[in-house]
């Protein structure tokens, strides 16, 4: 499924160069294995500070393990501040099998999306959104570096998997839920991680700032 707002964010006034861009990305997003992508204005996103305190209280399992999540992401401020420079943004999501994220196709799975997060940035920059920043979800720390000792980051290194890792939605307080809404994708089980549960299937959630 591939969808396209009538709204490039800020303005809510259509711009030809920016539409046409949206649709090359969230044609990227399906060829690359996403289930569904759109375009969303950027007054739909919601951040809430809450949201992103639950990262710490009740601590999560990742809190502190990477540059990528809580307590050492910048967090909902600073995010508003990259919404508010941006045009619009692109929401994809991956619907596979519940099963599989209780199996080892997790790692893979994850890092899929995050993969996907990347290229649309990627793609971005190379169409002139020079500003574009890919949010995707789960500990990069779990999934690409989990058998290293620690986050190369946090240890005055350079990141190992830079192309593709990034940081997770939920340090920034975003709620998948309003964008779920702002998509039309309908409602469902929201579960820890940003993950919807539709019967037996689960949906992962992905999101690229275009600026």
């Amino acid at each position: 499924m591939i969808q396209v707002s009538s709204s490039n964010g800020n303005s809510g006034v259509p711009e030809s160069r920016f539409d046409q861009v949206a649709v090359d990305l969230i044609a990227k997003a399906v060829q690359m294995g996403a289930s569904g992508a759109a375009v969303i204005a950027v007054d739909r996103i919601v951040i809430e500070d809450g949201l992103a305190s639950l990262c710490r209280e009740p601590r999560c399992e990742n809190f502190g393990l990477s540059a990528s999540c809580p307590p050492h992401v910048p967090g909902p401020a600073r995010f508003k501040q990259w919404m508010q420079a941006s045009k619009g943004a692109v929401f994809f999501k991956i619907e596979v099998p519940s099963d599989s994220l209780f199996s080892d196709d997790r790692r893979e799975i994850m890092g899929l999306l995050h993969d996907i997060a990347a290229q649309i940035e990627q793609h971005a920059i190379e169409r002139g959104y020079s500003n574009s920043k890919a949010f995707a979800g789960g500990s990069c720390k779990m999934i690409f570096c989990r058998e290293q000792s620690n986050c190369a980051v946090l240890a005055n290194e350079k990141c190992r998997n830079p192309a593709i890792a990034r940081p997770s939605m939920s340090g920034f307080g975003v709620n998948v839920g309003k964008l779920i809404e702002a998509s039309g994708w309908g409602n469902g089980d929201l579960q820890s991680g940003g993950a919807v549960r539709h019967g037996s299937f689960v949906a992962l959630y992905g999101l690229v700032l275009i600026g």
